[in-house]
């Protein structure tokens, strides 16, 4: 039959991939997320057991029937369904009839003749079922048979969301009872599931997990929804003009700009599988940047392939003479969970985004509580695993912004960003546009800004930073930088893990936090560095500075808490362009606290160090 997106055409590229990464023939279990017509599932049947999805149960059902038509043989029954159902002439006056062809409607879906006998096969079908006649895959066999053989009769344009409104000559040939294709030999065992993705992939158990979903705005319920009402024949209540069944249920968020974003990455995360093999086009939602970035960030880099498909696509006068049509396959093999690191979407001095690993490899085992107590951009916290994280910020701006990433609903967050960017016509290095924004926002009284306002300015300042000045105006000049699909891709990632964390915000001086201490509590501090100066810490924004009496104090608090047997957890530099902190190593040498040395990063001159008060 057509189907939008049908992989027929690139399943040997699938194949050939599978069987590069040594996947083929290894007793593996296959996940065909979204099965469609079942072209993936009754194609790899004999290399994988295999598990197929779709949240349409017409697309379960006919692939139900091709992967397992090899097991049909029709004992019980004691004939050949197809044979029989040819040699009749039987028809029924019933739901097709009355609804989707002139029989007694104005739809034009099929002829009055095929309809009744559409309805008398179905009927046919679901009474052989019934009495016991027909085993459950016999049963899908001779539905998706019946899915088959409509489609050479049917009114329409390819798909079953509208008819047409002159008889096509195929529509009105005779329809014929044909068996559903599917490939011979099947080693491996099979089942079916019918839900939307998301609601299972948790529970999934596989071992490579293949995905194909929408790749447009279409939606397949509304594009197919005869199909549904043909396979669940449950005479549901239509609309007057189309005959569709109600589509709500049928609705896929992977059809929406930027739910499809969001729904990615919850699926890449959450998957049990090892191996991920994904399919999309040039032309859907997601942009290729996006797709290797989120790829890149669950999966081992090295092993990552993106292979660009010349694909086939139906041409009429409008598209004539416009670009190749290519299809990416993309695979990946996921990291141990313990090596994926979240990054914020801040573009924050400091970061400690390239220090995460050594900073998770140095904790200690056992602690319940987690406290960061420079959050910053948040990149620590957004990491670490505990039964309770704490993040704070002395910058109330910082604190609200990051905040803002869970208070929000991250899909309406998106939507707020791209109002505001369409709003002011926002482009990079656009100082007009900007400064209009900006200056909004300074406008606005302190407790009425709000902080998706702020974050979708800086997006397009100066290197994205965060500067305000002395009255707690944004004061950063226009950059080069912009909303980009690699920042949509930390902002979805880092905002989904916020939310499912048991992470608080705080907004306090770091010395007031051990209060909140219970007794197995690790405090982590990454206090601005004396050696260097950052827009927040020159004291010449509206906060306090750092300097030798703040890094003392620093330093006597560090103290405080060994002294009351609490483990802590100090980030610093111990020099910065040949300048040494002395101050620093003498604190460290008499208290004899252990140093952790950083791998020193390009075109960084500085020694980093881990401060720790354990072994």
């Amino acid at each position: 039959m057509r189907f939008i997106g049908n992989k027929d055409l690139i399943i040997t590229d699938i194949w050939d991939l599978l069987n590069q990464k040594g996947l083929i023939n290894k007793d593996l279990t296959f996940f065909d997320a979204f099965c469609g017509t079942g072209a993936v599932s009754d194609a790899l049947k004999d290399s994988f057991n295999i598990i197929s999805n779709d949240m349409l149960t017409w697309s379960v059902t006919y692939t139900k029937g091709r992967v397992n038509g090899n097991n049909c043989n029709f004992n019980t029954l004691g004939f050949n369904p197809i044979d029989f159902f040819n040699l009749t002439n039987s028809k029924i006056e019933g739901f097709f009839f009355q609804n989707y062809s002139p029989g007694n409607s104005k739809r034009m879906y099929f002829s009055s003749e095929n309809a009744g006998r559409i309805d008398y096969f179905r009927v046919t079908i679901e009474e052989w079922k019934k009495k016991g006649l027909l085993t459950e895959n016999e049963y899908a066999f001779l539905l998706a048979s019946l899915i088959e053989s409509i489609s050479f009769v049917a009114n329409t344009a390819g798909v079953y969301g509208a008819f047409l409104k002159h008889w096509d000559p195929r529509a009105l040939k005779a329809i014929i009872f044909r068996g559903v294709s599917f490939k011979e030999e099947k080693k491996y065992d099979s089942k079916v599931l019918n839900d939307k993705l998301e609601n299972i992939i948790s529970d999934v158990k596989c071992d490579v997990l293949y995905l194909d979903p929408p790749y447009t705005q279409n939606q397949y319920g509304t594009q197919y929804h005869l199909l549904e009402t043909l396979i669940l024949y449950d005479n549901p209540k239509i609309s007057p003009i189309t005959g569709s069944r109600s589509t709500t249920s049928m609705r896929s968020d992977w059809s929406k700009e930027y739910k499809t974003h969001i729904l990615f990455d919850e699926i890449i995360s959450k998957t049990k599988a090892k191996y991920i093999l994904f399919s999309y086009s040039q032309d859907g939602l997601m942009s290729k940047s996006f797709i290797e970035a989120s790829l890149k960030r669950y999966g081992k880099i090295e092993t990552y392939v993106c292979k660009k498909i010349s694909y086939k696509k139906y041409k009429n006068f409008k598209s004539k003479g416009k670009k190749d049509h290519f299809e990416y396959l993309f695979f990946v093999e996921k990291k141990d969970l313990v090596d994926i690191k979240y990054e914020s979407p801040l573009n924050y001095i400091g970061s400690k985004a390239k220090m995460i690993s050594e900073i998770k490899e140095n904790l200690p085992l056992d602690y319940n509580s987690f406290i960061d107590a420079f959050g910053g951009g948040s990149n620590v916290a957004i990491n670490i695993k505990a039964d309770k994280v704490v993040y704070n910020d002395i910058n109330h701006f910082v604190k609200n912004l990051v905040e803002s990433f869970q208070k929000h609903d991250t899909y309406q967050y998106i939507s707020y960003i791209k109002r505001i960017i369409k709003k002011y016509g926002l482009e990079k290095a656009d100082t007009e546009s900007y400064k209009k924004v900006r200056s909004f926002y300074n406008s606005l009284a302190i407790e009425k800004r709000d902080p998706r306002l702020l974050y979708t300015i800086i997006l397009y300042g100066y290197n994205q930073q965060i500067r305000f000045n002395g009255n707690y105006d944004f004061n950063n000049p226009v950059g080069m930088r912009w909303f980009n699909d690699k920042v949509l891709e930390k902002l979805i990632s880092f905002s989904r893990v916020l939310k499912e964390h048991n992470i608080i915000f705080e907004n306090k001086e770091y010395t007031e936090l051990d209060v909140e201490m219970d007794s197995n509590t690790f405090f982590y501090m990454d206090p601005p560095y004396r050696l260097t100066t950052g827009s927040y810490n020159d004291g010449k924004r509206g906060f306090a500075g750092w300097n030798e009496s703040t890094e003392k104090e620093l330093f006597e608090f560090a103290d405080k808490l060994h002294h009351n047997g609490k483990y802590f957890m100090i980030s610093y530099i111990m020099q910065h362009k040949g300048i040494k902190n002395d101050a620093l190593k003498s604190w460290i040498e008499e208290r004899e606290y252990r140093v952790i040395d950083i791998k020193e990063r390009q075109g960084i001159n500085r020694q980093e160090v881990l401060i720790v008060n354990y072994d």
